[in-house]
């Protein structure tokens, strides 16, 4: 717009000196001192800017009013648009530059979602509703509309290829305690994979793949865990075309904030020593030593200070404590 503007201004200095242009005289060419339409354009331009060679000068007192009364202040708002927007460029790069170094400088233990689309949306959110603070999460995209999401969600945003070094440095990859990618192809989500873990071996890698057959070249590639979109929506609506109530609660154990949750605690201290259907929660599965087991495994038949239990509740209660008045009933 102000380039438009400043254009615009130009342009209605030209047409008044052409409309006008037996009242200049040009001192070193044209024909008998006349003007032409580029000499015009050249009179305009060193005049707006200041520069002024002189060599074309108004001689009538209309052409002199007119540089008085117009050009003078048309000059001073040409000077303005001109001035106000290299500051403005230079200030908003410079506030750029300091925040990315500040930001680069606390962004540790972080989580990096790669593609911010239905599935790249729904973990940040669920994300979110699990206490993660936004300003330890960044997306990586090169959509502008999810990049306007990102923003919306006041999350930190990094515009670029995901499959690309380069793109995932800037979003720190190799501080990250977490990297999630949801890739529109399974191809490029095996390239992610690969350069994240590249630049991060300790991060834990979570990938949604499109294909049940592409999971075995995702583990290879370096992800900690893989989850079957295509797939995991067919076995859905599957199961709720063999059973509409076991697919209600499934959908139910998926949608955060109301009915059933599924989440992760600590064993509490009253826990230790007990089989895991003894807890207050409906255990499903025990934590040890960064291995799942199911609860009903003989290796976890009795909890163990340190394990943590993936247990179903009601969404009311705060998923990540343990129920309230457990020490006292087991008391």
């Amino acid at each position: 717009m102000r380039v438009l503007f400043g254009m615009g201004l130009l342009g209605l200095v030209v047409l008044v000196v052409y409309l006008d242009r037996d009242g200049y005289r040009d001192a070193y060419g044209g024909d008998g001192g006349e003007l032409s339409l580029l000499d015009c354009v050249y009179y305009a331009t060193v005049t707006m800017t200041t520069t002024g060679y002189g060599d074309i000068t108004p001689v009538t007192a209309s052409a002199r009013l007119f540089n008085a009364v117009a050009i003078t202040p048309l000059r001073v708002a040409f000077l303005i648009v001109l001035v106000g927007t290299t500051l403005e460029v230079l200030a908003s790069q410079g506030r750029e530059q300091l925040r990315a170094r500040r930001w680069r400088r606390f962004m540790k233990e972080h989580v990096v979602v790669i593609g911010y689309g239905t599935k790249g949306r729904a973990s940040v959110h669920t994300l979110l509703a699990k206490g993660y603070d936004a300003k330890r999460i960044v997306v990586i995209d090169t959509a502008s509309e999810a990049v306007a999401l990102a923003q919306e969600d006041k999350i930190a945003c990094v515009v670029g290829d995901g499959t690309r070094r380069e793109v995932l440095a800037r979003a720190e990859v190799a501080q990250a305690k977490q990297v999630l990618i949801t890739a529109n192809r399974d191809d490029a989500a095996v390239l992610m994979t690969l350069t994240a873990r590249q630049l991060n071996p300790e991060a834990f890698v979570t990938v949604a793949v499109r294909e049940q057959d592409n999971v075995p070249l995702v583990y290879q590639s370096g992800a900690d865990a893989v989850i079957t979109s295509s797939e995991s929506v067919g076995r859905l609506l599957g199961l709720s075309a063999v059973s509409p109530a076991l697919g209600q609660v499934l959908e139910d154990l998926l949608t955060y904030g109301e009915g059933l949750e599924v989440t992760e605690r600590e064993v509490q201290s009253s826990e230790t020593g007990k089989p895991p259907q003894s807890c207050g929660d409906q255990v499903i599965a025990v934590v040890r030593n960064n291995h799942v087991h199911r609860f009903f495994d003989p290796t976890v038949s009795q909890l163990e200070r340190g394990d943590r239990l993936v247990v179903v509740r009601s969404a009311e209660e705060l998923p990540w404590a343990a129920r309230p008045g457990a020490e006292d009933e087991d008391a």
